[in-house]
């Protein structure tokens, strides 16, 4: 590259300096229109945007006691909720409030429970959906009452699933005089997917803040006894 400089004449030299020149100021100058036209969209944008935000937040100041009015009105509502919802700070916890829940709805209508099974827990923004499966055992009447037991309780629970078979169970006569036949028992066998209703709570802090303020407490202990030997 330098022998090839060396060989231009100075009017070549002149001819490639002034092509440079030229080249440099023609990058140059797009950069910087280049920049200065966009900048120039982004400011025309601005302008267009800025009053319409302006005049969406006239209108929500403008509905300022009707928001006020509404967010008042459904805090009274969760409020009013609340004592239908289950209790516990996490899904496993509520989980077993509500199986506490079904256990003694059944013993009051006389259903066996057979077996319980924990269904994974749904978030729903404020709320987490928990369901649990249930089988339980009983005559036709103890699990239409149960039933309707669980959808009249206290607590906000809804039967989502509901799966019945029939047992037919012979009743055998006691004694020889009796004439009429009895009816045989039936007795069914009934699968339940029930689901309650949580609270959903704030993450909890971690575990490492208590060890670094026991860390801390600790070392102003060791520095108390090292001044008081001194």
């Amino acid at each position: 590259m330098k022998r090839i400089w060396q060989r231009l004449s100075k009017r070549e030299k002149g001819l490639v300096i002034l092509t440079l020149f030229i080249f440099l100021l023609i990058s140059g100058r797009y950069i910087l229109v280049s920049s200065y036209l966009e900048r120039r969209e982004w400011v025309k944008s601005q302008l267009e945007i800025q009053p319409q935000l302006l005049e969406k937040n006239l209108r929500y100041i403008g509905q300022k006691e009707q928001i006020a009015a509404y967010l008042e009105r459904s805090r009274g509502e969760l409020k009013a909720v609340e004592p239908s919802l289950l209790s516990g700070d996490t899904p496993s916890v509520s989980a077993s409030d509500l199986q506490q829940a079904v256990q003694s709805l059944a013993s009051k209508e006389g259903t066996q429970v057979i077996s319980t099974r924990v269904l994974n827990p749904e978030a729903m923004e404020s709320f987490t959906k928990i369901s649990i499966q249930v089988e339980v055992s009983g005559q036709i009447d103890q699990v239409a009452n149960l039933i309707k037991g669980i959808e009249s309780a206290e607590k906000l629970l809804v039967i989502s699933e509901l799966n019945i078979r029939s047992f037919f169970t012979p009743v055998v006569a006691r004694a020889p005089q009796q004439v009429a036949p009895q009816v045989p028992a039936q007795n069914l066998r009934a699968s339940l997917t029930i689901t309650g209703f949580a609270r959903t709570q704030a993450a909890a802090p971690g575990k490492g803040a208590p060890a670094s303020s026991k860390s801390k407490s600790e070392e102003s202990k060791a520095t108390r006894k090292g001044a008081a030997r001194q």
